[in-house]
């Protein structure tokens, strides 16, 4: 329709500029006229091949809800869609955070940006695809004076694609870790919850990123593996808190010690709905560190975790098991003066088991756009799960935390959520939040 009136228009504007006889036209001037009005087609059909080339460059979404690839999350997948060209996406999240019943002065009540990201993606050709991730997180780097310190820009995933076959392809740069739910798909309307699971923020210590290379593919219709070689933990920066801190974040990794990480995920045919999975990684965290000329141990961390997760109609279920444990923890300990009732763990423990249902239809026929879902979950953390002799178990890091929530989808992609949090600690406090947030995807 657009077409047809944009030839009209030139069409026009064509005879008109043309000295037309008064009573009629001769054959050249009739000859003249169709030469033009060909040449005009020919011209139009050029402008509507690349207004369709960079609408699709810049991959306008035809589709209402995006779907994970290749092991990236739904909106960081769009780029494999493609022909070819630029992809642009992004997620973002805001939240208010109530605390009461916390005996720690830190906990006070908060609003936060807490994150604004981009993907922008690159599809050189059939073969060849890069994906990147940039991080906005607090809504500024300045450090404002409120007690919470600033925020920063990061680059979460910046990474080439060699795609050779379906069993298998290449990946290298700047990676995200394959392991649990939320490392490789955090964007908000994907996940329960206005805080991430803190399993999966202190065992699995998301988002962890690190440079390296590897291999992903699928192997038949129902399973899908991971396996990369990448940069190490620093392991100076372990405590009793976990090895969060250990992170190096692809910025000048020292990688004199390397890591290994492998994923498998198996969705078996005979029960619909169902995905089961686990990933396993090792590597040494020493890397060739030294402290007053004593260089530290060689801290082998090795990390394993299993996972399930079932979705059939309204009712999506998930639950997650890791365990980690750190190599001669306790000569680490005393290379890096631990105190002695606050010690790096030999075992780190920790699991989640969440539910829940879209009950939007009981109340709203017709919309199947969207989604209410109540959720309940329960987790169990334990970063002192074992401690080396001589050393005593810091029980503050034992503990239980029951979240029942709600989550409002307006759009597939865009979510309100609101939480409560209850933490069970050994030392009987029980801190509590009350949390409310928004979140996106494009």
């Amino acid at each position: 329709m657009a077409r047809r009136a944009l030839l009209g228009l030139l069409m026009t504007a064509t005879v008109l500029g043309m000295q037309v006889p008064a009573f009629a036209a001769d054959d050249d001037s009739i000859r003249a006229r169709d030469d033009k009005i060909a040449d005009l087609e020919r011209k139009l059909d050029v402008v509507v091949d690349e207004l369709s080339r960079l609408r699709a460059q810049v991959a306008v979404p035809e589709e209402k809800e995006l779907t994970s690839l290749y092991g990236f999350g739904p909106a960081a997948s769009k780029v494999y869609g493609l022909e070819r060209g630029l992809s642009i996406g992004g997620y973002g999240e805001a939240n208010y955070r109530n605390f009461f019943g916390s005996t720690d002065s830190d906990d006070l009540d908060r609003a936060d940006a807490l994150r604004t990201v981009l993907y922008f993606g690159y599809k050189f050709n059939e073969s060849i695809v890069f994906n990147s991730e940039i991080e906005f997180e607090h809504g500024t780097t300045s450090n404002v004076g409120n007690g919470a310190g600033g925020g920063s820009v990061s680059v979460e995933l910046a990474s080439l694609d060699f795609f050779l076959r379906e069993e298998v392809n290449a990946r290298a740069g700047l990676l995200l870790v394959p392991m649990g739910f939320i490392n490789e798909i955090h964007e908000p309307p994907f996940f329960y919850g206005v805080q991430r699971p803190e399993v999966e923020r202190r065992i699995i210590p998301t988002t962890w990123r690190e440079n390296g290379a590897g291999i992903f593919g699928q192997l038949g219709e129902s399973l899908q593996y991971r396996a990369y070689v990448m940069s190490g933990f620093n392991g100076q920066n372990f405590t009793d808190a976990g090895i969060r801190s250990g992170r190096q974040q692809g910025n000048r990794s020292l990688t004199e010690d390397f890591a290994f990480v492998m994923r498998a995920d198996y969705t078996p045919d005979f029960v619909p709905g169902l995905q089961v999975g686990g990933s396993f990684y090792i590597g040494e965290s020493g890397q060739d560190v030294r402290i007053g000329g004593e260089r530290l141990p060689d801290s082998r961390l090795t990390m394993g975790e299993i996972h399930a997760e079932y979705k059939r109609g309204p009712l999506k279920m998930r639950g997650l098991l890791a365990i980690s444990s750190i190599d001669e923890a306790g000569a680490l300990n005393r290379a890096l003066d631990r105190p002695t009732d606050k010690p790096i763990a030999e075992l780190m423990i920790g699991g989640y088991a969440e539910a829940g249902y879209d009950i939007w239809s009981w109340f709203f026929e017709g919309d199947g756009s969207k989604r209410l879902e109540p959720f309940f979950r329960v987790e169990y953390i334990d970063t002192q799960a074992q401690v080396p002799d001589g050393f005593a178990r810091n029980s503050s890091r034992r503990r239980w935390l029951f979240t029942p929530g709600v989550s409002f989808y307006p759009h597939p992609n865009v979510v309100i959520k609101a939480e409560y949090r209850n933490f069970q600690t050994a030392s009987g406090d029980s801190p509590q939040e009350l949390a409310f947030g928004i979140g996106f995807a494009f």
